[in-house]
């Protein structure tokens, strides 16, 4: 039953709040309390009754009116949420989803008033705002958001800098490929300074983890991310005017009543629950029905390390072959295919690949007015008429996923793109998949046919850079509980090359083992996963490392954290129906011996199969029996890393 009722004052033991409202997780161990101090509207987040978030600013800054100052509480309305839903793209197939929520009604000096809704599960919090019509006016233009995060001093970060727009290759920057920094100081500024990318992952000393990140984001709104840290709090930032080639408002327009994305704020002592947090998701809902369920699948892809050569009739079949081989669903064949094999040779590669049990996907660039790409299919991404006839020349030919890469900013004119393409796609059967792109907010969910996007340093960058071999362990182990931990991550791994060449005698150097890229195999996870196998890996690498490559998954019962710690270890369980994959990899100079306790997982007697890499780098599988305290012990070596599958 709802109750309305006018702010009260509320005192928490060891905590020092004023006049409030409060409302709390059902296990009663997160609590948000909002507020209104001299006209601003803020709020404040414990949990076991430790200070989490200081008073932090709430409100808008709109072209109707400012919802920033001069603001009184006027109402609240509390009520219970709660639901149950089947997923099969994130780290979990079936949530049950939990929460108390709390809708606070504000007023300005001009009546007019805003809303702020907060939903609190145990570990996740998460706040919007509610906009009701304003008189005769429908049309808002939001300049300016407020909201921030007032973390306690002693915080440190992990945060990755959003760029500087309209820089990088082609001029296609930002595209949330830039460095993180870790366990750095609450004022460490940015690269650009532009703020930072979400997720952002916050240590707040002994107390506990903080990961902040935004969902609900479509075309009728604009991404955000954080800003830089300043007056003692980060605040959510919109795009940069240079965007998207300068094209498009910087600023959401949206229609009344409204509403904006939800922010959303883990909260734990300890990094579990920020691992295994599906609170993006659980505060959406589909946007459209489609015809299919997307379909998850491993694929085989020439570019990645054999390059634009191979770009070819001869080379396609050849790793079409492969895919076959392995045992693959799909082979995704990349940029310059409408060039180099073209329109008209193109029904017979996929009648090939057809022919061999292999789905194609096939790459776009996004196209339009804001890069300087040259990598073609171009212009066929960006409008609707000529998009709607290359859908149907797809569907017409049996391609059932795409990949569209390059996109412009957060700006909301290009989350309309986003969708249009979603949207385009679903109507003709077709699945996405986006690259050089924004983080999916919600998407998995919101969207049935997106399958995938990658918005992280991901395994192109070992072929550019030695550097990004050399930091490969360091970024792996941050994913788990930072980029992927919110979104599905289309990271396209599992290098076997020692180099990073077709010839596999030239090139950059891989630094880590085997098993090492057996474990990313697990922990990084997107339903369609396009390996970096090549040809040569079948006689070339230990026939144990293909076995397990031709069987992991790439879709997730369930998904507990174990134990690590960003940027130097992690060890990740995942588990497909009844089988438990336990993934490990080690980033620190020196070997890591580890007692794993799988009696978290129900595992307390068994056997399995653990894959590990030996001090040549090379892996082997070994039996392993699991007693009956479910402890398994495990060394893991520098750039190295292990699999658990369980029997």
């Amino acid at each position: 039953m709802k109750k309305s009722l006018f702010c009260f004052c509320l005192l928490l033991p060891g905590v020092a709040f004023g006049t409030g409202v409060s409302v709390s997780s059902p296990d009663g161990r997160l609590v948000v309390v909002t507020d209104v101090e001299a006209g601003k509207p803020v709020y404040s987040v414990s949990y076991d009754g430790k200070t989490m978030l200081e008073k932090s600013p709430l409100g808008l800054k709109t072209d109707v009116g400012d919802f920033t100052v001069g603001m009184t509480c006027v109402d609240s309305v509390r009520s219970k949420v709660s639901k149950s839903y089947d997923q099969d793209k994130i780290k979990k197939s079936h949530i049950d989803y939990e929460a108390n929520r709390l809708v606070v009604t504000y007023s300005n000096h001009n009546s007019q008033q805003i809303s702020v809704e907060w939903q609190v599960a145990d570990n996740d919090a998460a706040f919007r705002y509610l906009i009701p019509r304003q008189g005769d006016t429908g049309a808002m233009v939001v300049e300016r958001e407020a909201s921030g995060f007032s973390f306690p001093k002693e915080t440190t970060v992990f945060l990755t800098s959003q760029s500087d727009a309209m820089i990088g290759w082609k001029r296609t920057k930002p595209s949330y490929e830039e460095f993180y920094v870790t366990d750095a100081a609450l004022d460490t500024p940015s690269q650009f300074g532009h703020g930072f990318t979400f997720p952002g992952l916050f240590r707040v000393a002994d107390r506990g983890w903080v990961l902040l990140t935004e969902t609900g984001v479509d075309g009728y709104y604009c991404a955000s991310h954080l800003s830089d840290y300043k007056d003692g709090v980060f605040t959510i930032a919109y795009p940069m005017p240079e965007e998207n080639n300068g094209n498009g408002s910087a600023s959401p327009g949206i229609a009344l009543p409204g509403a904006t994305p939800w922010r959303t704020i883990t909260v734990a002592d300890n990094l579990a629950p920020v691992a295994e947090t599906t609170i993006p998701w659980s505060l959406v809902e589909p946007r459209y029905e489609v015809s299919r369920q997307a379909r998850p699948g491993r694929g085989t892809w020439s570019w990645i390390v054999w390059q634009d050569n191979s770009m070819n009739m001869a080379d396609q079949k050849t790793f079409i072959d492969l895919a076959r081989d392995l045992g693959y669903e799909n082979i995704l064949i990349d940029a310059g295919w409408d060039q180099n094999i073209g329109y008209d040779k193109m029904p017979e590669l996929l009648g090939y690949a057809k022919s061999n049990g292999v789905r194609p996907i096939l790459w776009y660039s996004s196209s339009g007015h804001w890069n300087d790409i040259v990598q073609s299919p171009t212009n066929k991404m960006d409008r609707p008429i000529v998009r709607k006839k290359e859908m149907k020349w797809l569907r017409d030919n049996g391609v059932e996923c795409i990949k569209v890469d390059f996109f412009g900013g957060d700006k909301q004119e290009t989350m309309r793109l986003y969708e249009d393409i979603l949207s385009d796609a679903a109507d003709h059967g077709i699945d996405v998949i986006f690259h050089g792109c924004t983080l999916p907010r919600g998407w998995e969910r919101m969207y049935p046919n997106h399958v995938g996007s990658e918005a992280v340093f991901a395994s192109e960058n070992l072929i550019f850079g030695q550097v990004f071999c050399d930091m490969e362990a360091f970024h792996a182990t941050l994913h788990p509980f930072i980029r992927n931990s919110v979104a599905l991550m289309e990271y396209g791994g599992t290098v076997f090359n020692r180099r990073m060449s077709r010839d596999n005698n030239s090139g950059n150097i891989r630094r880590t083992g085997d098993a090492f890229q057996l474990a990313t195999a697990v922990l990084f996870q997107n339903p369609v996963q396009n390996f970096a196998l090549t040809p040569n890996n079948l006689t070339e690498t230990p026939p144990a490392a293909i076995d397990f490559m031709k069987s992991v998954p790439t879709t997730w019962d369930d998904t507990r954290l174990i134990d690590g710690y960003p940027g130097r270890y992690v060890v990740l369980a995942r588990r497909h129906g009844d089988t438990w994959y336990i993934a490990g990899v080690n980033a620190m100079k020196e070997p890591l011996k580890l007692n794993l306790d799988l009696s978290k997982l129900g595992i307390v007697s068994g056997r399995g199969v653990i894959y590990a890499d030996r001090k040549d780098k090379d892996v082997e599988a070994i039996e392993v029996k699991i007693k009956k305290t479910g402890v398994v012990p495990v060394e893991i070596l520098p750039d190295g890393g292990f699999v658990i599958v369980t029997k």
